[in-house]
């Protein structure tokens, strides 16, 4: 081998490393501690976690991760967001208004990323959304904005409906803001509307066996992370009721829900690492803005559809962002 040969050649080897680890990810020097406040541990909170990793917060190494589930009892996140403060941890990461509130009451200090949230300013959580101020910060669902439109599916599939019940949880504040503006759009669109509530996730089997007897035309099934995790429980009680119904996110249509229209909360979970990794890096919550969601989808599964008799406009199905045979 030349000379010049073996030293370009060595050279080279000692680079190898170097090109290596800049393919690595970046690893941050601070080991973290995030706390993790929701209802249950869903499956967009896997996103999360996996962002973090690629960003350079490995768990177990200079990440770690305290879960704290108010298991579908909402009167249970004050003394869970004061165990995340008590401990302390760096950051609060919130899914849903009820775990939100309950963080913003328990801290001024600790900066508080909400990972998904019907409406910010509705429920009073911050006062403006370009700038938050203060701890808190986040991502936004657009539940609020959303509900119209599902009603507004729902009539699509369904132009003689009439009458729609709408489950949901009433202890959520994201309730009473959704219904103030539902209860213009069901009129526009010449729709009555019953409601059939929850407070507390051992009241769910009396709602849906209310609501099966009373048999609306249609369901509206409220954005909120207790009847979320018992999505299973709630779709195969209203197929098997005949109950046609629309639900707002993409986890229902992975147990047989006939129609979806929301947003990605995955992908609001993975934003949500990024803001994160903003904060721990200099970033004040207060100067970030809250943002909404930009990535919504529409499912529309067509084997529940033939169960319940059910035939699908073919404008519905050409604008559907996921067909389900």
């Amino acid at each position: 081998m030349q000379r010049r040969e073996f030293i370009t050649l060595l050279g080279g080897a000692a680079l190898w490393p170097l090109a290596a680890h800049a393919q690595e990810p970046q690893r941050t020097a601070k080991s973290v501690r995030i706390g993790v406040l929701a209802s249950y541990r869903l499956p967009p909170m896997r996103r999360f976690s996996q962002k973090l990793k690629e960003l350079g917060y490995v768990e177990g190494e200079t990440l770690r991760l305290e879960y704290r589930f108010a298991e579908g009892y909402d009167e249970r996140y004050s003394k869970l967001a004061a165990e995340l403060v008590g401990l302390p941890v760096d950051l609060i990461l919130t899914t849903g208004t009820p775990a939100a509130l309950a963080a913003k009451r328990a801290t001024t200090t600790i900066p508080i990323v909400m990972a998904s949230i019907g409406d910010a300013v509705g429920t009073g959580v911050v006062s403006n959304l370009a700038h938050p101020g203060g701890n808190i910060t986040g991502f936004s669902a657009l539940n609020v904005e959303l509900e119209g439109k599902r009603l507004e599916i729902l009539k699509e599939v369904m132009p003689h409906l009439s009458r729609v019940g709408m489950l949901a949880n009433a202890a959520n504040p994201l309730f009473d803001v959704s219904l103030k503006n539902l209860r213009p759009a069901a009129a526009i669109f010449g729709l009555s509307l019953d409601i059939f509530e929850i407070r507390r996730i051992d009241e769910l089997d009396a709602a849906l066996l209310k609501l099966a007897q009373a048999h609306p035309e249609a369901v509206l099934v409220a954005a909120d992370s207790v009847l979320l995790n018992s999505r299973r429980q709630i779709v195969e009680a209203l197929a098997r009721n005949h109950l046609p119904a629309i639900y707002p996110f993409r986890e229902y249509s992975a147990v047989g829900g006939l129609l979806v229209h929301g947003a990605n909360l995955s992908v609001l979970f993975e934003r949500a690492a990024d803001y994160v990794d903003k904060i721990f890096k200099g970033a004040k919550p207060g100067d970030l803005p809250v943002q909404q969601a930009t990535e919504f989808e529409l499912i529309i599964n067509l084997k529940a559809a033939s169960a319940l008799g059910l035939k699908i406009p073919p404008g519905l199905l050409s604008r559907a962002d996921e067909v389900i045979e």
